[in-house]
C-alpha cells in the first residue's frame, strides 16, 4: 500500500533545461513550465521543503557550444550559467502564479534579478515554506549543473536529489538505441562510476557518495511522478 506521508522532509529537484522546451525544440514552453510548477505545488502542499537546480540545455550548453563556435570554454560556461537564470526566472513566475512563495538564488551576483546565494539564507527560506531555485551553477566554469545540484543539496542538507529526466530510470545502455537495455531499480554509487552509466557526471556522483546523498532518477514527463517519488513509491532508479 503506497505511503500517505512523504518519506523526505527536504528535497532538491534537478531539472534539465531540455525538459522546459517541450516539443518546440528550443526556448521555454509556457505550458510545460506551468505543468512542472503544478507538480511541484503538489509536493509542497504535502509539507516537503523543495529546492531546485535548473539546467540550460534549452538555451545554451556551455561545453557543447564552446566546441561548436570555437568559444573559450570558460566564456561558454559563463554563458550557460546566465542561461540557467532565464529558466529559473520562468519557473519562479510559474510557481508564483500558483500562489507559492519562491526565491531565485544565484551563484553570480545580479542584485536586480535574484538574491545572491548564501547557504544560511537559502535554508531559512526553505524553513519558512518558500521554494528556492538555485541558478548560475556553482558560479565557476568547468562544472556542470549536475555538480551544482550535488553541491547545493549537500550544503542545504537535502535528504535526496531527485533527478527528473525524460526516461523512467537508469539503464545499462541507451534504451532508445538498444532495445535489450536493462533497467535498474537500485544501484550503488560505485556501480554507476565503474559502469560509466550516464546518470550525472563523475564529479557529482563522487560528491553524493562522499556525503551519502541518494539520487532518485525518474521520468518527469509522467504527471504526478514527483509526488510518487516523494511518497516513496517504486518508480525510476534509486542510487545510494
Amino acid at each position: 500500500m503506497p505511503n500517505k506521508k512523504p518519506v523526505y522532509k527536504r528535497i532538491l529537484l534537478k531539472l534539465s533545461g531540455e525538459a522546459l522546451q517541450g516539443k518546440q525544440g528550443h526556448g521555454i514552453d509556457a505550458d510545460v513550465c506551468a505543468g512542472f510548477a503544478a507538480q511541484i505545488k503538489e509536493v509542497h502542499t504535502l509539507g516537503v521543503q523543495v529546492a531546485l537546480v535548473v539546467g540550460a540545455g534549452n538555451i545554451f550548453r556551455g561545453q557543447f557550444e564552446s566546441k561548436r563556435f570555437g568559444l573559450d570554454r570558460s566564456v561558454a560556461d559563463y554563458m550557460g550559467m546566465l542561461a540557467t537564470v532565464l529558466n529559473g526566472l520562468a519557473l519562479q513566475n510559474a510557481l508564483e502564479q500558483l500562489g507559492l512563495a519562491c526565491r531565485v538564488m544565484t551563484a553570480i551576483e545580479m542584485h536586480a534579478v535574484a538574491e545572491p546565494y548564501i547557504v544560511r539564507r537559502a535554508v531559512r527560506h526553505l524553513e519558512k515554506g518558500r521554494i528556492v531555485i538555485f541558478v548560475a551553477g556553482t558560479g565557476n566554469p568547468f562544472f556542470t549543473t549536475d555538480t551544482a545540484a550535488a553541491l547545493r543539496a549537500s550544503e542545504i542538507k537535502a535528504e535526496v536529489i531527485m533527478k527528473a529526466t525524460k526516461v523512467d530510470g537508469i539503464y545499462s545502455a541507451d534504451p532508445m538505441k538498444d532495445p535489450a537495455a536493462k533497467k535498474y531499480d537500485r544501484l550503488k554509487f560505485m556501480d554507476v562510476l565503474k559502469q560509466n552509466l550516464k546518470v550525472m557526471d563523475s564529479t557529482a556522483i563522487s560528491m553524493c557518495m562522499d556525503n551519502e546523498l541518494p539520487i532518485h532518477v525518474f521520468n518527469l514527463m509522467h504527471e504526478g511522478n514527483i509526488k510518487k517519488a516523494v511518497l516513496g513509491e517504486n518508480i525510476g532508479t534509486l542510487v545510494g
